[in-house]
């Protein structure tokens, strides 16, 4: 199935994060780096499972991880579309 558009699922569990302040502002802050990433990110469905403790991470430690993860994806979907 081709795809026109890259989407984007996210799962923040109350389990994994308590505090319903802290599950928001994860999940704006993955919005907000998938929506600049967009045009670099190939055009497949991601869903994003929030792990334990992602709630320590501040604004910036955040932003750098999720930079490091689109990279990481897009290294991976071109090596699978090359074989």
């Amino acid at each position: 199935m081709d795809l026109s558009d890259s989407r984007l699922g996210i799962i923040v569990a109350k389990k994994n994060v308590k505090l319903a302040v802290q599950r928001n502002r994860i999940k704006r802050l993955l919005r907000e780096s998938f929506r600049c990433k967009r045009e670099s990110i190939p055009n497949i469905d991601i869903v994003v499972l929030a792990k334990k403790s992602v709630d320590k991470l501040n604004n910036t430690a955040c932003s750098e991880e999720l930079d490091y993860l689109w990279r990481k994806l897009g290294r991976k979907v071109s090596t699978l579309e090359q074989n």
